[in-house]
């Protein structure tokens, strides 16, 4: 097996990159087309997996030596950014594999081949909140416990879920647990008003043996220091997973504005109120210059916090925790501030955007769901951020 021995020249790397943007560009109106299939569903439709996967977006983050390529985080906010224009639910189940798969690539290497090396085409599903619990056994864990919002797990062979070590005699230690998705159950459970189609189900585990080489501490994962990267040398998987991972739901929200943008674009320059065309109203042409302005700058706050992280990574760098606690406000900005923009253009979008069939309603509801993840609390991130700057802290 090949070992990666860094980033690739800047010229190749760039190419993938152009490669990989054209791809997802390709696939904005096909996931249009099918947003409201894949609502209806509460999951990614088959054929959307199928077309990812041949397109290679779903291996962005995997290691090359696995197939994948390998890229930075940057570009995973990109494509974030142009798929959720077509539809976010599906865009979210492709960032989130491409998460997990960047995740694994930080465990220890006989992880990754247990999933990769036995099927290429593996893809895994999460849940990251620490709810299960695990006791020590010889050579692993005994782990149990029930794993909520686990996305695209209809998709996945395998998952990812938190959970404590609990000892006698020691602290509970925090984890990420490796499992087939066959060692539990897919509870149908995902019955909500934004983000529908990402089929973010639980997954109920019994108590099941899980081998210490897929066991990752989340301390180390913090910081970006999986063993696996001692194998995985592109910069992407020392990427701490702590406040740069909540920018690729960020740029999935900015990405919905962005959408929703031009379709409010679409469907004023044919409205007219009495006769007066709502394009020539000063009112009107003052929001969409407003709105216009918010997205892109979220857009670009999402892409440069990216961006600058995986300078300092492909730099041999380790972002601090200052840094670390930017990159969450910054992600959490931005939502908040693409949320206002598309709310005000919302409302004065008439009665015509409540139909289930315009495509803006269900861009409204999937955004606040992207806000309502605690990645970009909003309070959290500014209160942790501005306590850091009052310290006088980087």
């Amino acid at each position: 097996m090949t070992m990666e021995t860094g980033s690739a020249p800047q010229s190749a790397a760039a190419g993938r990159r152009e490669e990989i943007l054209r791809r997802a560009e390709a696939l904005v109106p096909v996931l249009a087309e099918r947003a409201i299939r894949c609502e209806e569903l509460r999951r990614c439709p088959d054929e959307t997996i199928a077309e990812l996967d041949a397109a290679g977006l779903l291996r962005i983050c995997r290691p090359a030596r696995f197939g994948g390529a390998a890229q930075g985080w940057d570009v995973l906010c990109e494509v974030d950014q142009i798929l959720a224009r077509g539809c976010a639910s599906q865009a979210w189940v492709q960032s989130v594999f491409n998460d997990h798969a960047q995740l694994l690539g930080s465990f220890p290497a006989a992880a990754q081949d247990d999933v990769w090396g036995a099927d290429p085409a593996a893809r895994i599903s999460a849940s990251i909140d620490p709810a299960g619990r695990a006791r020590p056994v010889p050579g692993g864990v005994l782990l149990a416990g029930r794993h909520g919002y686990s996305s695209g797990i209809d998709h996945a062979q395998w998952v990812i879920c938190g959970g404590m070590i609990e000892a006698e005699g020691r602290p509970p230690q925090r984890c990420f647990f490796l499992v087939p998705r066959s060692d539990g159950k897919v509870i149908d459970d995902w019955r909500v008003i934004g983000l529908a189609g990402t089929g973010s189900k639980t997954f109920e585990l019994p108590e099941v043996f899980v081998p210490e080489h897929r066991i990752l501490g989340f301390g180390v994962a913090e910081v970006g220091g999986g063993p696996g990267a001692a194998a995985n040398g592109a910069a992407v998987f020392r990427l701490p997973r702590v406040g740069f991972p909540g920018l690729t739901f960020a740029a999935i929200g900015t990405g919905i504005a962005r959408g929703f943008l031009e379709e409010y674009l679409g469907f004023t320059r044919k409205r007219a109120v009495r006769g007066v065309p709502m394009s020539e109203m000063v009112g009107t042409q003052i929001g969409v210059g407003a709105a216009a302005a918010e997205i892109a700058a979220a857009s670009t706050l999402v892409l440069e916090t990216a961006r600058d992280g995986m300078r300092r990574l492909e730099r041999g760098e380790t972002p601090t925790a200052e840094q670390r606690s930017a990159a969450r406000l910054h992600g959490a900005h931005a939502v908040r501030v693409a949320l206002h923009a598309v709310q005000g253009l919302f409302n004065s979008a008439g009665g015509r955007a409540l139909f289930v069939a315009n495509p803006m309603q269900r861009n409204l509801r999937d955004l606040n769901a992207v806000a309502a993840h605690h990645s970009l609390s909003w309070d959290e991130a500014a209160a942790g951020r501005g306590a850091e700057l009052l310290r006088g802290d980087a």
